[in-house]
């Protein structure tokens, strides 16, 4: 692994507007808040949820390569929606006249295959969606639950999507939401804010494996504020240090960057054009409405010109 960093700052500002200079990196933000979320499970299982043709290559691209690096199995999942007049046991009765949802877990198998990954593939009948994800994902003992996010419009009470923000709260894994903003394009870059918090070691290690797939370089952004003091400083360049060791494993080239700004989001929302994926930690507080995934993530989930995968750990040991 190697690392490159230029000495610079972005010149402070009040308010947010999006520019197309970049800034150049630099070493050194905020104090460290140490991970409790488990890493990235090696082997195991991860669930693979699919509804949409149009996204479903790109997401199992995303899938494959976590597979891949991590050894896992993939278990591609479609959940039938099946009415509360119909009993699951019939919920056959509502799959389309023409098979589209074995047609469409079949594309995905044969996706999986042609990479050399182990691929299972399960239909499920649920009386919504969340709760047939959220029990396969017991059912399966999977490690991790790739998500796709199509990002409907905001609502107070809603932060994802209804389905998601319950698959955030409840699914007792580690979960990656990809909101998936452009077709597939060769990874040569991908962005990393870094902050600290609980879920940013999974979010790192994360990029770590993607990254090692497709040659890729990980790039670390912090973002502080201008009147950030001198310990702060010093938290960032620990910070930096703590996310090139668990990156090492992966072999791959790392670059740093630090902003000073005002405007968080804003701030790696510009940076993410740069980049062909962008990954990041949910919250420090998962379970609290809007907090299930901070108004960060959210906003850069929303903004980001690439695609970007939130990322929430699971428990560290799963009964």
């Amino acid at each position: 692994m190697t690392r490159r960093s230029l000495e610079s700052l972005a010149a402070p500002t009040t308010d947010w507007t999006p520019s197309s200079r970049r800034f150049e990196r630099t070493l050194m933000v905020l104090p460290v808040q140490r991970s409790t979320m488990g890493r990235l499970s090696e082997g195991g299982t991860l669930l693979v949820p699919i509804s949409n043709p149009d996204t479903r290559d790109r997401l199992m691209d995303t899938a494959i390569d976590i597979a891949r690096e991590r050894s896992m199995r993939i278990v591609v999942l479609h959940v039938v929606d099946v009415p509360p007049q119909i009993p699951l046991s019939q919920g056959s009765a509502v799959l389309s006249e023409d098979d589209a949802e074995r047609q469409l877990l079949s594309s995905a198998t044969e996706q999986a295959r042609d990479a050399g990954v182990e691929v299972d593939t399960r239909l499920r009948y649920a009386r919504d969606v969340a709760t047939g994800i959220v029990g396969a994902v017991e059912e399966y003992d999977a490690d991790g639950l790739l998500a796709g996010w199509h990002g409907r419009p905001r609502r107070r009470d809603i932060v994802l999507g209804s389905f998601l923000d319950r698959l955030l709260a409840e699914a007792p894994c580690d979960l990656f939401v990809k909101r998936i903003r452009a077709p597939s394009a060769e990874i040569e870059s991908i962005l990393v804010p870094a902050a600290g918090g609980p879920h940013g070691d999974l979010a790192v290690e994360l990029a770590g494996a993607i990254a090692a797939q497709h040659g890729a370089t990980v790039h670390l952004l912090h973002v502080r504020s201008p009147d950030s003091s001198e310990p702060d400083r010093e938290g960032t360049e620990a910070l930096f240090s703590e996310y090139e060791s668990l990156l090492e494993p992966f072999g791959v080239e790392v670059t740093t960057q630090t902003v000073e700004h005002d405007h968080v989001a804003g701030a790696i929302t510009d940076e993410t054009q740069h980049h062909e994926l962008t990954v990041l930690g949910a919250s420090q507080e998962p379970f609290l409405k809007r907090k299930l995934v901070g108004s960060v993530a959210e906003g850069v989930g929303r903004a980001a010109e690439n695609s970007v995968i939130m990322v929430r750990g699971g428990p560290e040991e799963k009964d």
